[in-house]
């Protein structure tokens, strides 16, 4: 019945990707202007829709770059329960800004975040206000044409590489696969940290990069758990009943990875991006008593942490311990220094004067 089903979806994936194509092209021959801005500018994105580990990709830019610059992050901010133009301050919370952007906001105070769904104006606005900002990065703005960042950097998951995809509803894809042509490097993601050399050069092949790009391989690596209230360490014996409850969009990879550490292992799952209520709180609770087991624990992300301290109260109430999985990349190859040095050389053209 799926099957049959996808068949009838293809011509609608045909429609969508000539929509797409002609929009690309009128931006390619300058038909539609493309706005760009005399400050370092880099774009992280993917072609795909959710799921190909972008945001541990742009908190590995923040922590490359706020060093040495003074650094905003720009996001749509999916999903918020505002619109318009919004710089976060301290009082901010995710409904406000959205969870990626609130995330970033929490774990990177030092950094200017805002949100806006008009880009060419939310750059401005964001300059103005911060008139120090040194570089912005755009967090999902690979499709966003009307600015044209000085660096795209296109993401696509190892295990749904944009090579083997189709455009939606079909498959995955935002566009046809041409669009990879924009970026200034790409990103294989999600990947198996032993990944070999051979395959990584079978993939290379595959994704037949242009003489400009360069592509990384990256995988996951999943940091010390902390309590989501009080943020303290938080230690589990290997027969702890683990009850995973997030809302994401791939939670493969951290299921695989708790159930490499612990013997019993749910998931509660929810939509993406999605806001808790008291009437959750108390599913995920019931969810929790019913499992096996003397030693019980809920586990979550970072993004399902910035929206579930929008019911802090609740979870003090209910007496409900939630633990936080954090999440960073590695590159793989001994790649890093050589990504790092491609984005240093890029915003250091604007700052030559800088030392890295």
């Amino acid at each position: 019945m799926l099957k049959y089903l996808s068949v009838l979806l293809y011509p609608f994936s045909l429609l969508y990707g000539l929509v797409m194509w002609i929009r690309n092209k009128l931006y390619d021959s300058r038909l539609l202007t493309a706005v760009e801005f005399d400050i370092p500018t880099i774009a992280a994105g993917n072609l795909s829709v959710g799921g190909t580990g972008k945001t541990p990709h742009v908190e590995y830019l923040i922590r490359l770059l706020k060093a040495h610059f003074q650094v905003a992050t720009l996001s749509r901010g999916y999903n918020r329960r505002t619109s318009g133009y919004i710089l976060a301050d301290e009082h901010t919370t995710a409904a406000e800004i959205g969870d990626e952007p609130m995330q970033f906001h929490e774990k990177f105070p030092d950094v200017h975040v805002s949100v806006g769904e008009e880009r060419m104006l939310a750059i401005p606005q964001l300059l103005m206000d911060e008139p120090g900002t040194q570089v912005v990065l755009l967090d999902d703005a690979f499709q966003h044409r009307s600015i044209k960042p000085g660096m795209n950097i296109m993401i696509t998951e190892y295990n749904r590489r944009f090579t083997k995809d189709h455009v939606v509803p079909f498959g995955r894809l935002r566009e046809g696969r041409q669009g990879y042509t924009r970026a200034n490097c790409i990103i294989v993601s999600k990947c198996p940290p032993n990944l070999s050399l051979a395959e990584k050069q079978a993939i290379e092949k595959e994704i037949n990069p242009l003489p400009h790009q360069q592509v990384f391989f990256t995988t996951l690596q999943y940091g010390a758990m902390y309590d989501l209230i009080t943020h303290e360490p938080v230690q589990l014996a290997a027969d702890t009943t683990v009850l995973l409850a997030c809302g994401i969009a791939r939670p493969e990879p951290l299921l695989e990875k708790l159930r490499s550490s612990f013997d019993q292992v749910f998931l509660l799952p929810f939509p993406d991006h999605y806001y808790y209520s008291e009437k959750d709180i108390a599913k995920i609770k019931k969810e929790l008593d019913d499992l096996p087991g003397k030693n019980k624990i809920v586990v979550t992300t970072e993004k399902d942490a910035v929206r579930l301290h929008l019911l802090k109260k609740t979870l003090i109430e209910q007496n409900l311990h939630m633990a936080v999985m954090p999440v960073e990349i590695a590159f793989l190859f001994g790649a890093q220094e050589t990504f790092n040095n491609f984005i240093f050389d890029y915003v250091g053209s604007y700052y030559p004067a800088t030392n890295q």
